[in-house]
């Protein structure tokens, strides 16, 4: 009785503990946030300002996830495109691709944190797939929707008649709950001017070289309002946006990493044996029948209101990772959350664009609302219908390829938020043929690829034999294990390498050992047989030639 006491006390001392290291990680993503409108924050606004380029569908899509991967920040990207539209900049037609591109960059983040979690193998298997569900989501609505709006502008429409149809009035900004919380403590780390960025989007180049660092004084910006009311840890360091960018990035790293952690083995330790399986219980549970089918869209509200509470996607879907990760929330469950969450930040972006001016509102609103339509085509397209939650299917592969090979979860995003996006916007400065020659083959082929691999494992007799398993091409072309094995041989490589520089030694620094004395201290290993003498040859014969130049052997 006592023990058991003794560990209920423990474990309450914990939770305080597990909300210090929840606060400092929610914190940790967004000082991570501004690191990157740091590093690349001005270089996003000159993505922007070429309009040419963003009235391209393609183009605008790319645009809108490398932008949004830049700043970190899907608020970032979208409040510049309400600028860009509202300055009469860009049309809303062209602003609907850059919203679906801001909507998939912005799923980075959770997937970075599913990495922290690469220790252990079936914890890293569940994160990753419950963090890249996300992603799957957003590319496949992508792939179906932005054809759809480039042929009939179904989302601009619909946005058009809603703003036609209602009265909407300039109103304030949405609560920002958790900022009164985080806000203490990052604003004394950093403040950017975040203007700076939309000023050079729309073209005022007189801000190229003003600082996105806030410098504190009593005058008027022409960019923004800046207040007078405390200073940050880098107002007067005569620091570079790019150097302070990288210091933070690697600082807020580190905190990300480490609380991370902290948080995975303080719930690890809380949520075991019946207290574990009660919350997975009641968390991936369904109503009775016939209500089961109700649980679902309860999960997508959830989600929807906790995003709108801490006005933040990524940190939602990215503290609920770990969850995954450890088993206490179903990949299933956290389908319908995440779903929830990208109905949530939309909400919060049409309430910021009701504080909008009055010449401004009906632009602002019109691309707010755009997104927040997406999101919801989205779920129509791939909830509902069990059959068609192809996202989750899609996840659980992505986690069982990074269970087999960790290093596939950085090939994962290099490869969907870097090299993709690069050459399909490289292909895209060619025209809109090029793009279409070249990415309807690809997907044809891939989507052939995928019911073939399907009828191979449930009805293989509708195939050909040659179809019927695919052992008759090259390895390479249906494995991972050759790229495997070549990522493993240059690993193998670099630490030979590493180790041999640690333990080549000058002859300087050996011992002046005589060949005699080399032989009398070896004396006695010599009466232990042979196979001692063997096994110290070649280190002797290597010390006598070192200290002697000469060749003997022992």
């Amino acid at each position: 009785m006592r023990t058991m006491g003794k560990q209920i006390f423990i474990n309450i001392c914990k939770i305080p503990l597990l909300l210090l290291f929840l606060y400092m990680f929610i914190c940790s993503l967004d000082i991570l946030s501004s690191a990157f409108q740091l590093a690349g924050g001005k270089v996003a606004g000159d993505i922007f300002k070429d309009n040419a380029v963003l009235s391209n569908p393609v183009a605008g899509l790319v645009v809108g996830i490398l932008v949004t991967v830049l700043v970190q920040s899907s608020s970032t990207s979208t409040s510049i495109v309400v600028s860009l539209v509202s300055s009469g900049l860009l049309d809303v037609g062209s602003a609907i691709p850059i919203i679906m591109g801001s909507n998939i960059g912005t799923s980075v983040t959770n997937t970075i944190v599913a990495l922290m979690q690469a220790g252990e193998r079936e914890e890293f298997k569940r994160a990753f797939a419950g963090a890249t569900v996300h992603d799957c989501f957003n590319w496949l609505s992508v792939l179906v929707l932005l054809p759809l709006e480039a042929i009939t502008g179904v989302m601009r429409l619909m946005s058009g008649a809603v703003v036609e149809s209602f009265n909407i009035v300039t109103g304030e900004n949405g609560p920002e709950l958790l900022k009164v919380i985080t806000e203490p403590l990052t604003k004394r780390i950093i403040q950017l001017d975040k203007a700076v960025i939309v000023g050079i989007a729309t073209g005022q180049e007189v801000l190229r070289n003003k600082s996105l660092i806030k410098v504190w004084c009593q005058t008027r910006i022409m960019v923004s309002d800046i207040s007078v009311s405390g200073t940050h840890l880098f107002v007067e360091t005569g620091l570079s946006d790019l150097a302070v960018g990288l210091i933070l990035l690697a600082s807020s790293l580190l905190v990300l990493c480490t609380c991370l952690l902290l948080l995975v083995k303080f719930l690890n330790s809380l949520l075991q044996g019946q207290v574990a399986k009660a919350i997975q219980k009641i968390i991936n549970a369904d109503f009775p029948f016939p209500f089961g089918w109700l649980t679902g869209y309860l999960a997508i509200l959830v989600g929807a209101g906790m995003t709108f509470v801490v006005q933040s996607s990524s940190v939602f879907t990215s503290a609920i990772t770990p969850l995954i990760g450890i088993g206490v929330i179903s990949i299933e469950r956290a389908y319908p959350l995440t779903l929830g969450s990208n109905i949530g930040t939309t909400t919060t972006a049409i309430l910021a664009a009701l504080a909008s001016p009055g010449d401004k509102l009906a632009a602002a609103f019109q691309v707010a609302l755009c997104h927040f339509i997406f999101n919801v085509l989205g779920i129509l397209l791939w909830y509902p219908v069990p059959l068609s939650r192809l996202p989750i299917r899609m996840a659980r592969f992505l986690g069982e390829q990074t269970a087999k090979y960790r290093w596939f979860a950085v090939l994962y995003l290099i490869l969907c938020f870097l090299l993709l996006p690069s050459i399909v916007f490289a292909l895209s400065m060619a025209g809109w043929q090029v793009v279409v020659g070249f990415c309807v083959p690809c997907v044809a082929v891939l989507l052939c690829i995928v019911v073939v691999n399907r009828l191979q494992l449930q009805k293989p007799h509708l195939l050909p034999w040659w179809l019927q398993t695919w052992d008759h091409l090259p390895l390479w072309m249906h494995s991972l294990k050759p790229m495997d094995k070549i990522i493993t041989r240059v690993t193998l490589c670099c630490r030979e390498t590493r180790n041999n520089d640690h333990s080549r030694t000058s002859p300087e620094d050996l011992p002046q050992l005589s060949e005699c004395e080399a032989e009398k201290n070896l004396a006695p290993l010599a009466q232990n047989g042979p196979a001692l003498i063997y096994s110290f040859e070649t280190e002797t014969g290597a010390v006598f030639d070192s200290l002697n130049g000469k060749s003997s052997r022992l």
